[in-house]
């Protein structure tokens, strides 16, 4: 009995942090995220990983480099990642174990919008031009610990 009252603490721990996450999100995150639902399940642009970036922070004036810096570099280790973040992945590896079932992803360079939190270096990504999804955006989750190899940027996005 104890031991289901600690994970309904829990739970309601994560869902309270989630909520107040999506609460306090900078307007600019808010609006990068209500683009992303509107195309989840489409291929933006080209269906390139790099459009969906580039129409989420074009549409809603964002400085950015038109490159691949996509807004002021956070840290995952010292500061919160939040919904509308943009990830960029260079020669990532990922790892998962799922009982006797090992999955691996590898994003060679690849970019990706945080698109939920779910507790820190947990996260749920919006993306396109990957294995799952082909080039409409899908969601898929990823967990910084199963991380094997490589390098990853976040950005927090700026207006202009």
């Amino acid at each position: 009995m104890k031991s289901k009252l600690f994970v309904i603490a829990t739970l309601l721990s994560v869902l309270s942090l989630s909520i107040s996450a999506q609460k306090n999100l900078p307007d600019l995150n808010k609006k990068i995220i209500k683009y992303v639902e509107t195309v989840i399940g489409t291929q933006v642009d080209r269906g390139e990983c790099w459009d969906l970036a580039n129409q989420a922070l074009t549409r809603n004036n964002a400085k950015w480099d038109g490159i691949y810096k996509y807004g002021r570099p956070v840290d995952p280790k010292k500061d919160d990642i939040l919904p509308g973040d943009i990830i960029q992945f260079e020669k990532v590896k990922v790892k998962y174990t799922n009982g006797n079932t090992i999955t691996t992803e590898s994003m060679a360079h690849h970019t990706a919008i945080v698109y939920k939190v779910y507790s820190k270096g947990k996260y749920q990504l919006a993306h396109q031009n990957t294995g799952f999804s082909g080039r409409k955006v899908g969601l898929s989750n990823l967990e910084l610990e199963n991380v094997t190899k490589g390098k990853m940027k976040f950005y927090r996005p700026e207006l202009k």
